[in-house]
């Protein structure tokens, strides 16, 4: 096992404006997240019926208003299904707070300037789905944390701590030294998914579509893995990718 130096708490940082968070799952999560703080939640008429019990806590802050007015207040093409929140920014988990509620046995994700807040979303998605200890971007070349990112996420966003790298690489060292096992999925590895141990605490990194990982990321990596696919089509999804690589640890834990 790889020595654990000691490290100064991360103070988390603010400065970040509120934003529409929309549709069921992503809103019905924030407001059962008691760390979500909220300024207003706009519903339906149908929507207030259909969900009455789940919203009665939020009657004080909820307007009622028919679907065209709602989608007048979102971004164009905003799937709402009836709901929305003006919420505030989650106060953002340092590394070594996510680290400190890691058992011996954890997998990390961690992702390499994927940028397509959908797939970061499908990606905390899968993490929620498959006890993921948490899932760090890159403080750079990463989507934020908005309405289009929660509403892929379907919930994750309030369950899955996002950790933010100032500089991947050293985050990436900071992970050795607590334990991890660093295995980048990368066309250019050795072995398949299959074949890595997945023991203990592990990180699967995984690099952006078209680019993949960075030379200096691979680099860092204990391991580089493949995901075996048929020849009619060689590369996955990032987020797919992230999937079948949290699905196989899960299997195997």
């Amino acid at each position: 096992m790889r020595q654990r130096p000691q490290r100064p708490h991360r103070p988390s940082r603010g400065g970040h404006q509120s934003v529409w968070l929309y549709g069921r799952h992503a809103v019905l999560a924030a407001l059962a997240n008691p760390e979500r703080r909220y300024e207003r939640l706009l519903v339906t008429k149908e929507a207030a019926e259909r969900l009455a019990s789940e919203l009665a806590a939020a009657a004080p802050k909820t307007s009622i208003m028919s679907r065209e007015e709602l989608s007048q207040r979102l971004p164009a093409g905003a799937v709402h299904q009836g709901i929305a929140m003006l919420a505030g920014p989650l106060e953002e988990p340092a590394l070594e707070d996510v680290l400190a509620r890691c058992g011996e046995n954890a997998l990390i994700l961690a992702l390499d300037q994927v940028t397509d807040p959908h797939n970061v979303g499908a990606i905390l998605r899968s993490a929620a789905a498959f006890g993921v200890a948490g899932v760090i971007v890159t403080e750079r070349n990463a989507p934020a944390d908005t309405g289009v990112l929660a509403k892929a996420a379907s919930g994750a966003l309030e369950i899955v701590p996002l950790v933010r790298a100032v500089n991947l690489a050293r985050t990436l060292d900071q992970l050795k030294n607590a334990g991890f096992w660093l295995y980048g999925l990368d066309e250019r590895g050795d072995v398949s998914l299959g074949g890595l141990d997945f023991a203990g605490r592990v990180c699967i990194v995984l690099g952006a579509e078209g680019e993949g990982l960075r030379r200096l990321t691979a680099e860092k990596c204990d391991r580089l893995a493949t995901i075996p696919t048929q020849a009619a089509l060689a590369a996955l999804n990032v987020s797919n990718a992230a999937a079948v690589a949290a699905y196989e640890w899960a299997r195997r834990r």
